[in-house]
């Protein structure tokens, strides 16, 4: 998951290949909670891993609940009933609403028929997400719940310590005009209270009916079969008692699915990649956001499939404008409101006021991101129409700390003029598809990749700034010198001498060059691993840069090498550290960092280095050899030590890290055209 700022997106030009879909938020938070609430053990396969689960975990473990993971990574859950081990708890739900609606309900009738209290609070969108109408509902059955803070708004306290009888033969009315979530959460809750038959009543249109058939369909997983009258009325029998299935398998999140179906429809085919294809999810899925496939069908999608996946691949093009009313997937309607800008004409989504309400007002949200791209949108109290942009922008892209923003809006690098987009805090993914971004970059090409290069002297601090940039961007690292010293290494331990009078025979150049023919190289922060060996401090001794010097002076190593080096660059973007990035690896590449520092200064960095390593060294040992390799690697016919003509200097002998970092940042920004992070 990136945790950087930003991510930029760059252009992206074609599609293909598999995705494996995390499970569905709304059913995995559901089926925690039920199998919480149910006797018995309940074996949870193929749980979404998401910040909404998490703090569903932490509040049920909180109040009891026996949770372990198998050696499969399924969950097993042993259900605590009605019966909590606490008799009060201060219960953090973020800002997961399938945690805080239906725990409110739960806990709350918990808390009155056991004389118990309980505290449910969130993040500060949290508290800013409308509970009245739920709220008002378990009062009516004669629950003690307070606000803490704004009234109608979380936090909350739910039951004052006491026991109440409650009120249970009067129809319970609720709206549901406003969020399913509240229907879900009482229908969730009540088995837990029904010695009589408890009806619940709705008031005003219910939106996200699909949400609501999930609930009801995973009651009867469970044991308690709701009896319903269209969507107004819903009725749970006396003597409901939830019990165990034993067994559960979450299916893959729909919701998620629409942004790889979107994808399949505006991307033109990976050459030699399967068409996109969606695992863990069917064209009969249980989640009513399935239905986003007859939407995007609509739009031109070719969508065929079957049970367990999905397969999209681009039919009309450019994409058909709709107008659609999207009560029935109001979370996957967001998708199409970026589809709408690769088709012909205006797309309008109705009855979708339920985005104000959500992790933040998206319908303004939407609007606002949109018209940054070049769209022309109108947005009303419940509806949003899109016009395609006659010229598209490259933008900075706000996500309102929602994970749907972020992952919808990716879908824009997919642009016709080419232009990159940059996606602030990207973790936001990680309330339902922490590796959304990830998944999104095996699966795509870009025009180019973005490469920035740093180049310099030995010593010069390359390497820390280079990892501290790509660590800002999110970018792949390429510790180019680290090569050199890995080939060099690897031709000592293949038993070939690496002396100047050794490597002036061309076979023992060809013979040293071969070394890199099938190794293992990665990059993990500062640990650098060869064939699954972390040669991280041996290949960072005064020895092994001579080595280094010495093999890459060899024109045979330099060309082994070259293409190996250009592998490295891969999406979201690199970071290329060495002395030839910018001359002859990436000539191409936006920004090119020359970086010096006197000899001195080096010299004092490579000592305090090695020391730190616990690596014995004069200073004056060091400033003899780095002046040797100066001159030696300046001097010498292939690639000599040089800034490349369009290259920015930095001379760093006075700078401290963060000051570097930051002035190298500030010249990305400029050479990508965004001036403000």
């Amino acid at each position: 998951m990136y945790s950087t700022p930003f991510i930029d997106v760059p252009p992206l030009v074609t599609a293909g290949g598999t995705i494996q879909l995390p499970g569905s938020k709304s059913i995995s938070n559901r089926v925690l909670l039920l199998a919480a609430l149910a006797n018995g053990q309940t074996t949870i396969h193929d749980l979404l891993e998401s910040d909404d689960t998490r703090v569903m975990l932490e509040a049920l473990k909180t109040l009891g609940c026996a949770i372990e993971r198998t050696q499969t990574g399924a969950l097993e859950v042993t259900g605590i009933g009605a019966n909590p081990v606490v008799e009060k708890a201060d219960l953090f739900l973020g800002n997961a609403g399938t945690a805080m609606r239906p725990l409110a309900a739960a806990l709350a009738l918990i808390a009155s028929t056991q004389g118990r209290e309980f505290t449910l609070s969130g993040i500060a969108r949290m508290h800013e997400r409308p509970i009245k109408d739920l709220a008002e509902a378990l009062m009516q059955l004669g629950c003690p719940v307070d606000y803490l803070g704004q009234p109608g708004f979380p936090p909350l306290r739910v039951g004052d310590g006491h026991t109440h009888t409650l009120r249970l033969s009067e129809p319970i009315h609720v709206r549901g005009d406003v969020s399913s979530q509240f229907l879900t959460a009482l229908l969730l809750a009540l088995p837990l209270v029904a010695h009589e038959d408890i009806t619940i009543e709705v008031v005003g249109e219910l939106i996200s009916k699909p949400y609501i058939a999930i609930t009801i369909g995973m009651l009867a997983q469970f044991g308690v079969r709701v009896r319903q009258d269209g969507w107004t009325k819903f009725t749970i029998p006396a003597g409901s008692r939830y019990q165990s299935p034993g067994d559960v398998h979450v299916e893959g999140d729909a919701s998620s699915a629409s942004y790889f179906i979107a994808l399949g429809a505006i991307a033109p085919a990976r050459p030699g990649a399967t068409p996109v294809t969606i695992r863990g999810i069917g064209l009969n899925a249980l989640q009513g956001d399935i239905r986003f496939v007859d939407a995007a069908r609509a739009m031109g999608a070719d969508v065929s499939g079957n049970d367990r996946e999905l397969v999209v691949k681009r039919g009309a093009w450019p994409l058909k404008a709709i107008d659609l009313d999207c009560n029935h997937i109001p979370d996957a309607a967001m998708t199409l409101a970026v589809m709408a800008m690769y088709a012909e004409g205006t797309t309008t989504l109705r009855n979708i006021a339920s985005w104000r309400v959500k992790e933040t007002d998206r319908l303004a949200a939407m609007a606002t991101e949109l018209r940054k791209l070049g769209a022309a949108v109108d947005e009303g109290p419940d509806y949003l129409s899109v016009t395609p942009p006659t010229v598209w922008r490259q933008a900075t892209i706000e996500t309102y700390d929602d994970h749907r923003m972020a992952m919808c809006l990716s879908l824009a690098a997919f642009n016709p003029a080419g232009q990159s987009v940059r996606i602030l805090d990207p973790k936001c993914v990680a309330k339902t598809f922490p590796d959304y971004f990830e998944q999104l970059f095996s699966m795509v090409e870009a025009q180019t990749i973005p490469v920035l290069c740093i180049d310099g002297p030995t010593a010069s601090g390359k390497g820390t700034l280079s990892t501290q940039v790509a660590k800002a961007l999110g970018y792949h690292w390429l510790d180019s010198g680290a090569l050199y010293r890995l080939i060099g290494l690897a031709a000592e331990r293949a038993g070939l001498s690496t002396e100047t009078e050794a490597l002036a025979s061309p076979d023992s150049a060809a013979r040293v060059a071969a070394c890199c023919a099938d190794w293992d190289v990665q990059f993990d922060g500062e640990q650098i691993w060869l064939n699954g060996e972390d040669v991280s401090l041996e290949i960072r001794t005064s020895e092994a840069g001579l080595r280094a010097s010495r093999v890459s002076a060899l024109p045979e190593v330099r060309a082994a090498l070259l293409e190996a080096q250009r592998q490295f660059a891969k999406l979201p973007g690199l970071v290329a550290d060495g002395r030839d990035m910018g001359t002859t690896v990436f000539p191409s590449a936006p920004l090119k960092v020359f970086l010096t520092a006197s000899a001195e200064a080096r010299a004092q960095r490579r000592h305090k280095q090695l020391i730190s390593m616990g690596i014995s060294a004069t200073l004056d040992n060091l400033l003899a050899d780095l002046r040797e390799r100066d001159a030696r690697d300046q001097s010498r016919t292939a690639s000599p030590m040089q800034a490349a003509k369009d290259a920015v200097p930095l001379d760093n002998t006075e700078l401290g890290i963060e000051d570097s970092v930051s002035t190298v940042l500030g010249w990305w920004n400029r050479a990508t055209g965004f001036n403000a992070s």
